[in-house]
């Protein structure tokens, strides 16, 4: 019997040295790990900063000093990927790995989220704001579990801002002044400004500047850090301090299936520095909060008030809180829980309301 002996072509011979050579590089960069990380915020506003000076760098410091995997992150911010209403769906999605966004532009996906922003004139302190949601999330699991039951995410760190007050193009000094001025804000915060007699209109940061050079509306409820980076005293040189809060209503989330394909060692990592990432976010707002007064002061009129104006404008909104925890309530929502958990732990900080609302 006569065998015959195949002999490799040179193409063949070279498609498997081609093959091989694929198989080791994927082989090779299994641990090359890409997130795609957005906002639709710009990294003026403090924690798109953070999220992009700190987190994305103290992750992959952390990552390639402690274990095999290597990170890189293409970036999405000042909504150059998702805007600030695209976020959570562009997560959701996987059009980005991780973004962060404000519940304010949530008010159908997260109606309850946005909890301390339907207790006005809180605490002005941001890591005690942080403390106190904190504490809310822990006694309401629902506030954590919604993000992986409902929009395929998972929640890695709650987000605190600093203290709110009102910047605008004109003198003002008592709620009076305000009424039927057109005054600008976000998502469940256009309450403070309804409530009180003034036109609320709904608005975003990123447009905030152009907005009030052209007088769609002649103020802002902001914090300082916005006011300065964002320039807004140019168009708006009157910064009153009212004082409407400190409020922790941001999100930074991954998508699920992202967060399930990361080896386990980098999972840990991941929490353990958005975990920090958490922490600064109400320690950095609070040591720049004076900072950020000092220069608006150096630029524009910075006005104090009398407790009075506060403790006026709280009033106006006493029946509020009621009627949105009801709200909530009816839809299956634990509303009154969340409020009267945020109203006792604040106490519990030692903060005492202008108004102590009542939910019942």
């Amino acid at each position: 019997m006569q065998i015959k002996i195949r002999r490799f072509s040179p193409f063949l011979a070279l498609s498997l040295v081609t093959v091989i050579s694929i198989l080791t590089s994927a082989v090779a960069q299994a641990d090359r790990v890409t997130l795609r990380i957005a906002t639709g915020h710009p990294p003026g506003v403090v924690y798109a900063g953070l999220m992009k000076d700190y987190f994305q760098p103290e992750l992959k410091r952390r990552i390639e000093a402690r274990t095999e995997h290597t990170v890189n992150f293409i970036e999405g911010y000042s909504g150059s990927i998702v805007k600030t209403s695209e976020t959570l769906e562009g997560v959701q999605n996987g059009i980005v790995d991780i973004g962060g966004f404000c519940y304010c532009f949530e008010p159908s996906n997260l109606p309850l989220h946005a909890f301390q922003v339907m207790l006005p004139f809180g605490t002005m302190d941001p890591t005690v704001s942080l403390s106190i949601a904190q504490e809310v999330y822990q006694e309401v699991p629902y506030l954590t579990d919604v993000f992986e039951q409902q929009f395929n995410q998972k929640l890695l760190a709650r987000i605190a801002d600093a203290g709110y007050n009102l910047i605008t193009s004109f003198d003002w000094n008592t709620v009076e002044d305000l009424e039927g001025i057109k005054i600008a804000g976000a998502g469940l915060n256009l309450n403070w400004l309804r409530y009180a007699g003034v036109t609320p209109v709904q608005a975003a940061l990123p447009e905030a500047y152009t907005g009030l050079r052209t007088h769609v509306y002649e103020g802002w409820v902001v914090f300082p850090s916005a006011a300065v980076q964002l320039k807004l005293y140019e168009p708006s040189p009157f910064y009153t301090m009212i004082g409407f809060g400190s409020m922790t209503w941001h999100g930074l989330t991954i998508n699920l299936d992202t967060w399930n394909r990361l080896p386990e060692d980098f999972q840990e990592i991941l929490l353990e520095v958005a975990s920090d990432f958490e922490q600064r976010t109400g320690s950095n707002n609070l040591e720049r909060y004076e900072n950020d007064v000092a220069t608006l002061d150096g630029l524009i009129t910075v006005n104090e008030l009398s407790p009075d104006v506060p403790r006026d404008w709280a009033a106006s909104l006493s029946d509020w809180p009621k009627e949105v925890a009801a709200e909530l309530d009816a839809q299956g929502l634990p509303g009154t829980q969340v409020l009267e958990t945020t109203l006792s732990s604040a106490e519990r900080h030692g903060y005492t309301w202008p108004i102590r609302y009542q939910l019942k």
